[in-house]
Order: structure tokens, then sequence, then C-alpha cells
């Protein structure tokens, strides 16, 4: 059976994701900052928790442990993310206020958390017969979408979220190049209506999570160091 882990698991993207891979079979271990919040979430899907916080060298450490115990990983889904570019009255801090703080905290979680997790879980997806990796990206990093004009991508003012996305990509490229056994892609699953945006967007979570479970399922014979939404390829 597959043993998938996907971090941010307890609500949203990653909840409606952890659904969707348990009902095709998968063992799910439904990673979650509040060890509380993921063991409810876990009962509910009839999966298994892990306390998982992508920020913390100890957490993510001791999440290995307990997965190697369990027998060991074959597909990961960074998912845990943030969005903490919301200024007063909800408007988006741009480039005028942007501070090296809101940065770093954004970056902390979806940069160096997704790097925290790949580097601790690299050696548990090497011994798997297939490992996957999806990395959880955004239509806002792409830099061909935010240059060109009248797209609803050019008209975001944000800094720190689209900057940490793309820096998600260079990361997926890379790893996909060092590791080419493996199966290591991008995706975007589109402006969601979850949490991280206050539920403004404009589609359900499960047509979010529609990409992230299907490239969590591609065979060794699938793409790998790609970006892609549920409709294909996207731009860098």
């Amino acid at each position: 059976m597959t043993a998938t882990l996907i971090t941010g698991a307890n609500k949203g993207l990653g909840f409606e994701t952890a659904r969707r891979l348990i009902a095709a079979g998968h063992t799910v271990y439904i990673g979650s900052r509040d060890a509380e919040r993921g063991r409810r979430a876990a009962e509910q899907l009839d999966g298994r928790a892990v306390q998982l916080d992508v920020t913390d060298d100890a957490s993510v450490e001791a999440a290995v442990k307990a997965i190697e115990a369990d027998g060991g990983l074959d597909v990961l889904v960074n998912n845990a993310g943030i969005q903490d570019e919301m200024g007063e009255a909800n408007a988006v801090i741009g480039a005028a206020d942007v501070t090296a703080d809101l940065m770093r905290r954004t970056f902390e979680t979806n940069v160096f958390g997704t790097v925290r997790v790949l580097h601790a879980f690299l050696p548990l997806l090497q011994r798997s017969a297939a490992p996957v990796v999806v990395n959880v990206s955004s239509g806002l990093a792409s830099l061909t979408r935010v240059t060109t004009p009248a797209t609803p991508a050019y008209a975001y003012p944000g800094v720190a979220y689209p900057a940490s996305k793309t820096a998600v990509n260079m990361i997926t490229v890379q790893y996909a190049k060092a590791f080419p056994n493996m199966r290591i892609n991008a995706v975007e699953p589109g402006f969601t209506k979850t949490d991280l945006n206050g539920n403004t967007g404009i589609q359900t979570v499960e047509q979010g999570a529609e990409i992230i479970v299907r490239m969590a399922q591609v065979g060794t014979d699938g793409p790998t160091g790609g970006y892609f939404d549920a409709e294909g390829t996207l731009p860098w």
C-alpha cells in the first residue's frame, strides 16, 4: 500500500487531498502543526495523525522517526503554507510596505519549511520503489503570468507570497534534476476558498485538490520537474 504524508492536512486543500488519496487506497499521514486538530482530522478521515511543524527541526525529525517506524514513505505532499501579507482592511501588503520581517516569516514556512521536510524525508523516499513529491505552488509563482498585463496575476500587488512560491518552483526543478528516480513536481491548485485567503477564492477545495491528487499518483514514467494546474503545464 502507498504511504503518503501531507503537511498542513488538518483542513483546506490538505484535508481534501487526504480524503481523496485515502479513498484511492493510500495510507495517509495527516501532518498537522496542532496535534489535537490533526488527531481529529485523522479520525474523521481514517488517516494517521502525525504532529509536524514545518518550521521546527525537532518536530520534523520526530515525524520522520514515527513514519519510518511505521514502514516508510512513498509520497510527500508539501502543502503547508501561509499567505501572511494581508494588512489593514484585508488589503494586500504591496511593494511599498513589505518588510524583511514579513518576507522572512513567509519564506520560513513556504520555502525553508519545504526544504526542511524534503531534506528530512529524502532517506525514506529513496527507499521507495516509486517515490513522488508534490510541492503545492501557486499561479502567482509564474514570472510569465505575473508579467503579462491585463491578467489577475499581473494585478496582484503582493511581494512575499509570490516570491516564496517562485522559490518553491526553483526548488522543485533542482530537486527533480538531482533525484531522477523520483517524480517531483510543483502544482497550482487555483484560487481556492480556504482559510489561507479568508475564503475569498473562486473555486471549491474539491476543485483545487484535483491536481494535487493527480500528481500524487503519477507513476514511475510520469513527469518530473514540471509545473502544472488542472488544465496542464504552466509557464515558468
